[in-house]
């Protein structure tokens, strides 16, 4: 593709610093991963953080972490591993249908789908754009709920100033497509103190201290289990480069909001309808999707922009509950607005180092495309 639907931000600071770490003989779990938890907690402006190797680990792990059993509430507008977190961890989804405007889920469904076997929520910030969490946390708060944040999607954005993954258990992921990447990986951040010591336990094999702890210790070889755990853990490697990439976090964000910027101010063509920010939320874009009209074939399109150089996609189609595990699962649903956005949304390039030049180049072949799709 002439213009990729993302591209990692990544500079001569990133090839450095993993140097220095392959340098300096420790590759796996030692001051890089502990320096980056520390950072990045400051950053969400919560008091603990543990890496993990990805945000589908810190969903699955913040679940086990808490010991619940029963039915978790989340949308099937996302990507499989949110549901997928829950189903592994014995757990039984719950799917909401989404408010169409922002494509998070809708508060307002969730309380028809609380009863005596509910125990959490899981909103999933939608493309960078924070839920109404301050809804989401009143519900939880009246019935006694847990509420893990799949903040995937949304490093750094913010819902009346208070950034994701800062209101309840936050679930990050660090994969290339994200705000910040760490080629894989993930983070996972809460207040709660014994919530945070399990889940460090539970990514480690069960073993309550990490290899970088025990070495100041008299019998650094001792590791007793106290749970039955996994190999979950980020290295240091990976650890570094999430250092360098939280540094520019801030600036990233920035352009992403830029670029968009630009596009909703050039992209006005009655056949498409384009995303919203809140007025209580700061959107970081981590993707810039649009939705198409009736008089438009979708699939199509996408497959005109592609042709076109424009590496378009879809996010998400099929929705959770219509893929084969899950609607094998005979659920009696009832979701029109996600079906309904599934079938109409386009996923746009949206990455940090777009150039006015590659944004006009977008412009100009949607408008190209929609005149090749018109139904």
């Amino acid at each position: 593709m002439d213009i990729p639907l993302c591209k990692p931000y990544i500079g001569e600071e990133e090839i450095k610093i993993v140097s220095d770490v392959l340098k300096s003989g420790w590759l796996a779990h030692g001051p890089k991963t502990k320096d980056f938890e520390k950072k990045f907690a400051e950053y969400i402006g919560i008091r603990n953080a543990v890496s993990v190797n990805s945000c589908t680990s810190a969903l699955q792990l913040a679940i086990q972490a808490m010991e619940l059993k029963g039915e978790i509430i989340l949308p099937s507008f996302t990507f499989s591993a949110s549901a997928n977190a829950v189903v592994t961890s014995g757990c039984k989804p719950i799917f909401v249908d989404i408010g169409y405007d922002t494509c998070n889920i809708d508060s307002n469904k969730i309380k028809s789908k609380i009863n005596k076997d509910t125990v959490a929520i899981m909103p999933v910030h939608f493309a960078g754009q924070c839920c109404k969490m301050d809804e989401i946390m009143e519900i939880a708060e009246k019935n006694n709920l847990v509420v893990i944040e799949d903040s995937a999607e949304c490093i750094g954005g913010t819902f009346k100033n208070k950034k994701s993954g800062a209101f309840a258990i936050g679930c990050f992921s660090f994969y290339p497509t994200k705000n910040i990447t760490t080629g894989e990986g993930g983070m996972i951040t809460s207040n709660d103190d014994d919530l945070i010591q399990k889940a460090s336990a539970l990514k480690a094999h069960g073993v309550t201290t990490s290899a970088f702890e025990r070495e100041k210790k008299q019998k650094p070889w001792f590791r007793a289990a106290s749970f039955a755990g996994y190999n979950y853990r980020l290295c240091d490697i990976l650890s570094a480069i999430g250092l360098i990439q939280l540094d520019k976090l801030d600036e990233m964000n920035s352009l992403r909001r830029k670029h968009a910027s630009y596009l909703n101010k050039n992209l006005k063509f009655q056949e498409i309808e384009l995303p919203i920010e809140l007025k209580e939320c700061k959107h970081v874009y981590q993707m810039y999707t649009i939705k198409l009209k009736e008089n438009i074939d979708r699939d199509f399109f996408v497959r005109q922009l592609n042709s076109l150089g424009i590496g378009a996609s879809v996010h998400f189609d099929p929705p959770v509950h219509l893929q084969p595990y899950y609607k094998n699962q005979n659920l009696d649903l009832d979701l029109p607005i996600t079906e309904s956005v599934s079938n109409s949304i386009v996923t746009l390039p949206m990455y940090p180092q777009l150039t006015r030049e590659q944004l006009d180049k977008i412009i100009c072949c949607v408008e190209k495309a929609l005149k090749c799709c018109r139904k």
